[in-house]
């Protein structure tokens, strides 16, 4: 099975009425997508963690939650584009 991440990523352009060509993604582009959707995973627990401890919000890992998905969701509007 084909890693959704770098089909996800893969442009598909028409040339010439009907041709479709595929360009697949830079590695490095794909390396630093799955870091960050690794890194917005653990942030996400780590805020669910502090919740259950301290029964408070933390506004800091909010702010760096919202922070990376802002980034991946602009990586791949960019990337499609």
């Amino acid at each position: 099975m084909e890693d959704p991440i770098r089909r996800a990523l893969t442009r598909h352009r028409t040339k010439r009425g009907t041709l479709v060509v595929e360009e697949p993604p830079n590695e490095a582009l794909v390396l630093v997508v799955k870091f960050g959707i690794g890194m917005t995973a653990l942030l996400c627990v780590l805020e669910v963690a502090h919740m259950v401890i301290f029964q408070s919000f933390n506004s800091e890992i909010f702010a760096a939650i919202t922070g990376l998905s802002g980034t991946i969701t602009g990586i791949f509007v960019g990337q499609k584009t």
